[in-house]
């Protein structure tokens, strides 16, 4: 059985399918693809079909458990979601720039997490081949 896509695989997923439709919004059309330049409609089969998992896994991960965790509400009440049911006439949609600010944040997290081990383990290859010398 495949294992469950991370938070960062989903979301970097999505970012990449979805960056050149977000960009492409042009308020002055007069027949706009969608209905607001910050929320973009997502096909979740489609992403779900990509990662090689059923398409309830990726909604109900960013419904239940990514919108919980990124979304907030503003200091007037305002709710502010990365994941909505529905913006306007629009099903599915994702905060796009919110989106961004996460999955850079995750990215750096990683980077944080990963270059002190990778420095940590030449450290621990360079003492071990300088007791290997010492010892000869």
């Amino acid at each position: 059985m495949r294992r469950s896509p991370t938070d960062k695989e989903i979301l970097q997923k999505i970012h990449d399918r979805y960056l050149d439709e977000f960009g492409r919004f042009n308020k002055d059309d007069p027949e706009p693809e969608r209905d607001s330049k910050v929320y973009v409609p997502i096909d979740c089969k489609a992403i779900a079909s990509e990662l090689g998992v059923d398409p309830d896994i990726v909604f109900g991960r960013l419904y239940y458990h990514l919108d919980k965790k990124y979304g907030y509400t503003q200091e007037d009440g305002g709710k502010v979601h990365l994941f909505s049911l529905k913006v306007g006439k629009d099903k599915h949609a994702v905060n796009f720039p919110l989106l961004s600010a996460v999955l850079a944040e995750l990215h750096q997290s990683w980077f944080r997490f990963t270059a002190p081990l990778v420095i940590s383990g030449i450290a621990l290859v360079i003492s071990i081949i300088g007791i290997a010398c010492n010892v000869s």
